[in-house]
C-alpha cells in the first residue's frame, strides 16, 4: 500500500515496521490462537506486554525501577490536568504552573478546582509565540508543573527548569522521548501515546516513588493514583492494544540507537523545514521568531500573503502530503514530524517550500 507523509499532530506517524509486527498481532499472539485484542488482561499472554513496556521505558529514560514507576491510564493528558492536582494539591496548598500554550491553560484551569495556583512564568501577552525565561518559582509549594512541548503554538522548553527541592512535573505529551533528557530531575512525566509512540488511548505515567508515597488517599479509587500503581496499572482492564503498540514502538527506539540517535535525526529533519521558511523572510512567517524556542516536532509558519494558503494546501495534496493545516485556534500552517516521519518527507515539505515560494515572488 502506498503511504502518504502524514504531518498530522495526532494521532500521527508510526514506524512502517510496528505497523506491520502490529498487523500480525491483531491476527494472532504468542501462537496462543488469540488476537492482542481478544487476550485477557490478566492472562499470560498479556502479561509480557504490559510489563516488558514499562521496563523498556525506564530503561530508554535511563531510570530505575527502584527508583521509579511506570503507569499505563486512559483519559490522555487532559484526564492528567485533573489527576494530578486531585492527587496532591490541597486548598491550604500552592502549586506551580507555566504558562506557555492553549495546555499549560488547560492544566492550570483544573489545578484551581484544587487549591492554589501560582503562575511562575507566561508567554501569553505574545500569543505564546516564546518560553518564558524568567521563573517566579513559589519556595514550598507543592510542586511545579510545566509543559516541554506545546504543540499548538510549536515552542519547546529544552531547559530543565531549576526549582529546587520542589517536586518537577512536566506533561511531555508532544514530545517524549524525542530528545535526550536528564528524565532524573522529574518527579513525575506524563504523556499521551498517540504522537510519538502509539496510537490513541493510553498515557504513559512515570513517578517518582518517594512522590506517589505523598499522594492524597481521600478520593476516588480510579483517580488515584496510589490505586492503579498498587494494581500495576491493571486496577482496571487497561488499554491493552494501545500499550501493545506502545512497547513494540519502544523496542524501535532501543534498537534503532536510543534517544541520542533520535535526536540527532530530529534536529536534522526540523533544519530541513525551518531553513526552507527562514529563506524566504518575505513569503513565509514561522510564528516562533526566538530560534531557541523552535519546536522539533511541531513546526508553526504561515504564509504572509493569506490568500494563497488555499493554494498552497492544495499543492500539498497533489504532493501526498496530509495534515498541514494550522490548529483552528490559530490558523496558518504546522508540520508535526515525530520520531517516526520520514526524513524524505522533510526534504520534500522544503523542497515545496521553495518550489511555492519563487512561484510566489514570480507571480
Amino acid at each position: 500500500m502506498e503511504r502518504i507523509y502524514n504531518f498530522s499532530s495526532g494521532p500521527a506517524v508510526l514506524p512502517l515496521s510496528v505497523l506491520e509486527e502490529a498487523s500480525r498481532g491483531v491476527l494472532g499472539i504468542n501462537g496462543s490462537g488469540m488476537s492482542v485484542l481478544e487476550v485477557s488482561h490478566r492472562g499470560k499472554d498479556y502479561e509480557a506486554i504490559h510489563y516488558g513496556a514499562g521496563e523498556r521505558l525506564l530503561r530508554i529514560m535511563g531510570l530505575s525501577q527502584e527508583e521509579y514507576i511506570v503507569l499505563f491510564l486512559g483519559g490522555g493528558a487532559s484526564l492528567q490536568f485533573a489527576m494530578l492536582p486531585m492527587n496532591f494539591l490541597t486548598p491550604d496548598k500552592t502549586a506551580c504552573y507555566v504558562n506557555a500554550g492553549e495546555w499549560g491553560k488547560k492544566a492550570i484551569k483544573e489545578a484551581k478546582l484544587f487549591g492554589q495556583v501560582h503562575v511562575a512564568g507566561s508567554s501569553e501577552d505574545k500569543n505564546f509565540s516564546y518560553i518564558p525565561k524568567q521563573l517566579d518559582v513559589n519556595p514550598g509549594s507543592a510542586y511545579f508543573h510545566y509543559t516541554t512541548n506545546n504543540t499548538i503554538e510549536g515552542t519547546t522548553q529544552f531547559a530543565t527548569p531549576e526549582v529546587g527541592d520542589i517536586p518537577l512535573i512536566t506533561d511531555a505529551s508532544s514530545e517524549f522521548l524525542s530528545r535526550a533528557m536528564d528524565f532524573s530531575k522529574f518527579s513525575m512525566i506524563y504523556a499521551g501515546a498517540q504522537k510519538n509512540l502509539g496510537p490513541a488511548g493510553v498515557t504513559m505515567i512515570v513517578m517518582r516513588k518517594s512522590f506517589l508515597e505523598t499522594a492524597r488517599e481521600d478520593i476516588p479509587a480510579i483517580l488515584s493514583y496510589k490505586t492503579h500503581a498498587k494494581a500495576d496499572s491493571l486496577y482496571n482492564t487497561p488499554p491493552v492494544f494501545p500499550i501493545y503498540v506502545t512497547g513494540l514502538t519502544l523496542k524501535w527506539i532501543e534498537e534503532g540507537g536510543g534517544l541520542a540517535v533520535i535526536e540527532k535525526r530530529n534536529r536534522e529533519k526540523a533544519a530541513l523545514i525551518y531553513d526552507a521558511l527562514d529563506a524566504y523572510p518575505d513569503f513565509y512567517e514561522p510564528t516562533v521568531i526566538q530560534k531557541e524556542d523552535r519546536s522539533l516536532m511541531n513546526i508553526t509558519f504561515r504564509i504572509r500573503d493569506t490568500e494563497r494558503e488555499k493554494s498552497f494546501l492544495s499543492g500539498a495534496q497533489e504532493r501526498k502530503m496530509d495534515g498541514l493545516k494550522g490548529h483552528r485556534s490559530v490558523g496558518g500552517f504546522r508540520a508535526s514530524i515525530y520520531n517516526a516521519f520520514p526524513v524524505e518527507g522533510c526534504v520534500a515539505l522544503a523542497e515545496y517550500l521553495h518550489e511555492f515560494a519563487e512561484r510566489g515572488v514570480r507571480d
